[in-house]
């Protein structure tokens, strides 16, 4: 306790007239901002003004495979020069695939190995060797790969430091990567732990730590977090990947205040927490009220996001009405409603999923 505080003792006027002015301008901001949003909710998304990411570089992880692998295939359409990150060299090889079979402007390249593959979009279908991804992206590539293992920090680092030698700033970042092996807590082995939070985790610190002070030097950047609904609310046979999940929320809701506490208001940050996604991450989950989200149809979601700088996209967006019953009712009412009406638990009792960094 500072000393010469007198617990009990009343604040000053002063004090208490700046609290009743605060007050008042955030009952007259708040009125504004529920117009705002009323407003732009009635707005249909193609009447939205979006920004452009056209020659944005934007930097996605786990991207080689699920909705990282659509991420980076729909962010290049748009014109953003596109860098994955991803632990499977295979992961890049099958983005290049599915542009080919998509289009018939597809054009590709492998690089020497260590830097995975890139691919653009052109009206000849042919495949062309470059030694790096710089080469790529000045002869007009799209999407450049490097083979990152997000558990190890100083191939993180290392990584990072790669891009912005060969490549340049990165001006929006997804750490979108996440594995999950789906046992109860004394079925997990402790390297699986540890394994889950490198990934889930501990590598946004060492992604944001590198990439961060760029965009605020420049002026310029976006951070999308991808967490997940067990991240909300905690998932049966997922206390490894709930945990990591709500700790993706609460490092993104932080960083969110330092940007904001410091004026960095330039820096955008979008939080993204979906449902169950088909990526065969949750291979045997079997939800009784809700299906599975599509890959494309969440990474349409969150590229809309991303282009709206908006600060959450919680899908399907009916979960951000039952979340707040967690907290609204009673706990044995909130035990029945998730195991009697929604079998949450039942539905992860068939999961055979195996273990796999992927998006969602």
């Amino acid at each position: 306790m500072l000393e010469g505080t007198k617990i009990g003792s009343p604040p000053q006027m002063a004090s208490i007239f700046d609290i009743a002015k605060d007050t008042l301008l955030f009952l007259l901001l708040s009125c504004y901002y529920i117009l705002e949003s009323l407003f732009w909710t009635l707005v249909p998304n193609a009447l939205r003004p979006m920004k452009s990411l056209k020659g944005d570089v934007v930097l996605v992880t786990g991207g080689g495979g699920g909705v990282g692998r659509q991420l980076a295939i729909k962010l290049a359409r748009l014109g953003a020069k596109v860098v994955v990150w991803d632990i499977n060299k295979g992961g890049s090889e099958k983005i290049l695939v599915t542009i080919s079979r998509q289009s018939s402007e597809g054009l590709a390249y492998e690089n020497n190995g260590s830097l995975g593959a890139a691919a653009r979009l052109s009206r000849r279908p042919s495949f062309t060797l470059h030694k790096t991804c710089v080469a790529a992206f000045q002869e007009g590539y799209n999407i450049a790969s490097y083979v990152v293992d997000l558990a190890d920090r100083e191939a993180v680092y290392a990584a990072a430091q790669k891009v912005k030698n060969e490549i340049g700033k990165v001006d929006v970042l997804i750490n979108n990567a996440g594995t999950v092996f789906g046992e109860t807590l004394l079925d997990l082995n402790d390297s699986a732990i540890e394994t889950t939070y490198k990934v889930n985790i501990l590598s946004h610190y060492w992604t944001v730590k590198a990439f961060l002070p760029d965009m605020i030097k420049t002026k310029k950047g976006h951070i999308v977090t991808v967490g997940s609904v067990a991240g909300l609310l905690g998932t049966y046979r997922c206390t490894d990947y709930s945990a990591t999940k709500f700790a993706t929320v609460g490092f993104h809701e932080s960083l969110f205040t330092e940007l904001r506490a410091h004026g960095h208001n330039y820096i955008h940050a979008t939080l993204v927490c979906p449902y169950y996604i088909n990526t065969g991450m949750f291979d045997g989950v079997t939800p009784r009220l809700m299906p599975m989200l599509e890959p494309e149809n969440v990474a349409d979601a969150m590229i809309n996001s991303i282009r709206k700088n908006e600060v959450n996209c919680i899908m399907p967006a009916s979960v951000r009405y039952l979340l707040p019953l967690k907290c609204l009712l009673p706990a044995k009412m909130c035990w029945d409603l998730m195991h009697r009406v929604m079998k949450g638990p039942q539905s992860m009792m068939q999961f055979k999923g195996k273990p796999k960094v992927a998006g969602g």
